[in-house]
């Protein structure tokens, strides 16, 4: 007997020892991820996965992008073509045979240029802004989700905003002889003045003729827009922000339906009952090793997931994207008066009615599924290769 009862009081402890061991690993390995989150080794690997994520993705596109701009910007060459789904092939081809192959992918060096700063900030924020908001799984709700992609998006617009204007002021021209390069686009933008509204002699004529009163208004309003243009800049670097405030209104829905859409979607696939189907099954053996919470998805699970972001978000946000686009393009065409969101969006409308907010918009779907799919991908299986 007493042999059966020398083992017991001793396994207890033995036992208590590897729980608490147990616990010691799991709440260690918390907090190592945590630190690691915010160390500098994690940042320059989430940046350079987001950076070279968001390169390929953009290559992939590039041709659609152009074109789409070109339908968004109203270019007269282009516009016969925006109202049909031919016209994108037919848009396609013109470029090719009048500018060559190599136009397709004119302002491409502008946009690798900034999409890659873009995309690194805009991956990178996210997980860092995500771990502040969602520090465990308990806090993960949709709103937080949408929140920390709309966060990371505003982030990375604002410090990339300048290069973004000029890849669209490189690919809005359309002339075979043209070769303006960064630099003159870049001279282009700085020295492009503002022009007010207009308060000509006409204006001034019809007031006096009915009488002194509504010439006293207009005399007032002339010193108002004086006062108001010595303040505004008419030139200079503020140029390189042109349409910038439709950009943000516009990310806050767009970043945020994508994250949120991937999120919520990849954690659909992941559900147990699926999951043998849409994970990879070496990534469950290895994941706590590298530090994920999550198994990989499969190829075809993560483009899945990242398409559907990619459709909701820009259904979210294509009108606003319509309005920056005209914004954008303000200085290289018309008489160079820089409109506002208001002004731009009544213009729109007076051209061509609901459906001109939403000209492009089978380009822009064409073009969103590839490259929010592949983007997310590409991050996705970086992340994994460098033990993020």
């Amino acid at each position: 007997m007493s042999g059966i009862a020398h083992p017991r009081p001793s396994s207890a402890p033995v036992q208590s020892v590897n729980a608490v061991d147990e616990q010691q690993k799991s709440s260690s390995r918390g907090s190592t991820q945590k630190v690691q989150k915010r160390s500098l080794d994690y940042v320059l690997r989430s940046g350079l996965a987001g950076g070279l994520a968001g390169c390929a993705a953009k290559t992939v596109v590039a041709p659609l992008d152009r074109v789409k701009i070109l339908f968004q910007a109203s270019n007269p060459q282009f516009a016969k073509y925006a109202s049909s789904w031919s016209g994108l092939a037919a848009a396609l081809r013109d470029i090719k045979r009048y500018e060559g192959t190599s136009a397709l992918f004119k302002g491409h060096s502008a946009t690798l240029l900034r999409i890659f700063p873009y995309a690194a900030i805009k991956f990178l924020a996210y997980e860092q802004i995500r771990a502040v908001i969602i520090p465990s799984l308990d806090k993960e709700t949709s709103i937080r989700r949408l929140v920390s992609g709309s966060l990371a998006g505003v982030t990375s617009v604002f410090f990339t905003y300048p290069l973004e204007l000029v890849r669209v002021r490189l690919a809005f021209e359309t002339k075979r002889t043209s070769r303006s390069s960064l630099r003159d686009i870049c001279r282009q933008i700085y020295n492009e003045r503002v022009v007010p509204p207009s308060t000509g002699p006409a204006a001034v004529g019809g007031a006096a003729a009915t009488g002194s009163t509504q010439a006293a208004a207009v005399a007032a309003a002339e010193n108002v827009s004086s006062a108001v243009n010595q303040v505004v800049p008419r030139t200079g670097f503020a140029n390189f922000y042109r349409g910038f405030g439709p950009t943000i209104l516009g990310m806050l829905p767009y970043a945020g339906m994508s994250f949120l859409t991937h999120d919520t979607v990849g954690d659909w696939l992941r559900h147990p009952a699926v999951a043998q189907y849409t994970t990879l099954p070496e990534s469950e053996s290895t994941r706590a090793k590298k530090g994920s919470r999550r198994p990989q998805l499969t190829a075809a699970a993560e483009l899945f997931s990242g398409a559907l972001a990619g459709l909701v978000s820009q259904t979210s946000s294509y009108p606003l994207e319509v309005i920056r686009r005209r914004m954008q393009v303000g200085g290289a065409v018309g008489d160079g008066h820089r409109l506002g969101i208001v002004e731009t969006a009544s213009k729109i409308w007076l051209e061509k009615g609901f459906r001109g907010y939403w000209v492009g918009l089978t380009i822009g779907y064409l073009k969103v599924v590839p490259m929010v799919a592949t983007s997310f991908f590409v991050y996705e299986r970086l992340k994994w290769s460098l033990g993020i």
